[in-house]
């Protein structure tokens, strides 16, 4: 499993690098993407969703916000 890490990174650099970093991963792998971004909560599942990949659980704890997707 991939670990991304981009807390302290402001819209719309989450979005982007997730995006990026699902291109290079192969199906059926898992990336876990940590983020402090607010509007990450948006961002993030609309790209997931846009590039038919699969978010699978999303939660929050205080301003960190985490996203596992699966790369379909």
């Amino acid at each position: 499993m991939t670990m991304l890490d981009l807390r302290g990174l402001k819209c719309p650099l989450p979005a982007l690098r997730t995006r990026k970093a699902l291109t290079r991963l192969a199906a059926g792998e898992v990336i876990t993407v940590v983020c402090t971004d607010p509007l990450a909560a948006i961002d993030i599942p609309h790209c997931v969703a846009e590039a038919g990949d699969l978010l699978e659980e999303s939660g929050r704890d205080g301003d960190t916000l985490t996203f596992r997707i699966l790369k379909r």
